[in-house]
């Protein structure tokens, strides 16, 4: 049974261990490391800078195996009604068996209901088509009136897809 609990430090080794190339980190994380491959430290000091942070939750899924998955909520505006996922990702050997639906089902239950959102975004590269159907599969659909943002990533444009889900 998979489940959810506050990300700890210890967690961030296992966490980046799963970021098998360049490729793979820059659609996970975008452009918020400068440099690839980062550490756990490297991880854990940039979630050390949301510390006092009220609006900002990275969790951690677990199962009778151990760790197999990761996000971060966080909330994007002052009144604490929208809040984005980030940083979602899920243990290779686990990949395409559902724990990353699972996982984010998990959240957006917990997002809706404890901590009252009105409203869950994200952001996904056009050319991560696994995790833009698993988004899909959960409900989250293109969010209206959003401004196409394009990143430079490797050499390449990549657009980024806005996507929203509501209770």
């Amino acid at each position: 049974m998979l489940r959810l609990r506050p990300y700890k430090v210890c967690d961030a080794e296992t966490i980046v261990s799963w970021i098998g190339d360049e490729r793979a980190f820059r659609q996970w994380s975008a452009d918020r490391f400068p440099a690839y491959p980062i550490t756990g430290d490297d991880l854990n000091r940039y979630y050390e800078s949301f510390a006092q942070n009220d609006s900002f939750y990275p969790m951690t899924a677990f199962d009778e195996s151990g760790v197999v998955g990761h996000l971060i909520l966080r909330f994007t505006d002052e009144k604490k009604s929208v809040l984005r996922f980030g940083f979602v990702i899920v243990k290779r050997e686990k990949r395409g068996k559902g724990y990353g639906k699972e996982m984010l089902a998990l959240a957006a239950r917990y997002a809706f209901d404890i901590l009252k959102a009105e409203k869950i975004t994200l952001g996904v590269f056009e050319n991560n088509e696994a995790a833009e159907r698993c988004y899909r599969s959960l409900g989250f659909r293109d969010a209206a009136g959003k401004k196409e943002t394009v990143y430079s990533m490797l050499g390449e444009d990549w657009k980024c897809l806005e996507l929203e889900l509501l209770p």
